[in-house]
């Protein structure tokens, strides 16, 4: 038996109200996105503009133009290894492959400064022109230097030379990763677009509430009530 239905059917015209509008939400009319998918982009590429460091790394890796290291990465596989020595190659360093071993030596400033010239491409979005330099897909020259990087970092600590292992550290977080994953993305000033952020916040509230009243209603006028 229903308590009160004038209070149970505002909250049971909200309930269905709120459904409504979230498959009206599910389809294609923001600019051909559901309004999941873009402000799922709105947020990325406003996020990717405060994501930008790798001009930073470039100027702290200029501190170890000049510096000699050595290591090996291990690959996957030959092919791999193939990959990642042209990588090196392109830095001036000298990568010999054994097997799916690439022993590197060179000049580490080079180096990052390579790494870091393909990373500010690839977070440009100018995938073609690491295809151009490389002559395989941009996403796994990004995936191949993240590796080879990940095991200079390891050999730098296992040498006890924690500084330079930070560094690559920081290259890989700061600038690989970041080219990656926004890569095909356009990078927004949030000023640009503040109050499509400031009316999607309040809308969001909004909605929430509008779900809670109408179970609330629904229920106070079903009858349910909270006792102590």
């Amino acid at each position: 038996m229903i308590a009160n239905k004038k209070e149970f059917g505002l909250g049971l015209g909200l309930f269905i109200a709120f459904w409504i509008t979230f498959a009206i939400f599910l389809t294609p009319i923001f600019e051909g996105k559901n309004l999941l998918d873009y402000m799922d982009n709105l947020y990325n590429t406003i996020s990717k503009k405060s994501s930008y460091y790798i001009p930073d790394q470039q100027k702290k890796a200029a501190a170890y133009k000049g510096q000699q290291i050595d290591f090996v990465v291990k690959a996957k596989d030959a092919d791999q290894a193939s990959r990642m020595a042209k990588l090196f190659q392109a830095s001036k360093a000298t990568a010999t492959v054994e097997d799916v071993n690439v022993k590197v030596s060179g000049d580490m400033g080079m180096i990052l400064e390579t790494v870091l010239a393909d990373a500010d491409v690839m977070f440009k979005n100018d995938g073609p022109a690491l295809i151009a330099k490389y002559g395989y897909e941009e996403k796994k020259v990004m995936y191949d230097w993240w590796n080879a990087m990940k095991y200079a970092e390891t050999v730098m600590t296992k040498q006890e030379k924690f500084k330079e292992s930070t560094t690559f550290n920081k290259v890989m977080t700061k600038a690989i990763e970041p080219a990656y994953n926004y890569y095909g993305i356009a990078a927004t000033d949030i000023m640009d677009k503040i109050w499509m952020v400031i009316a999607s916040l309040a809308g969001y509230v909004v909605y929430t509430m509008w779900y809670g009243f109408a179970i609330l209603f629904m229920f106070e006028g079903w009858g349910l009530k909270l006792e102590h």
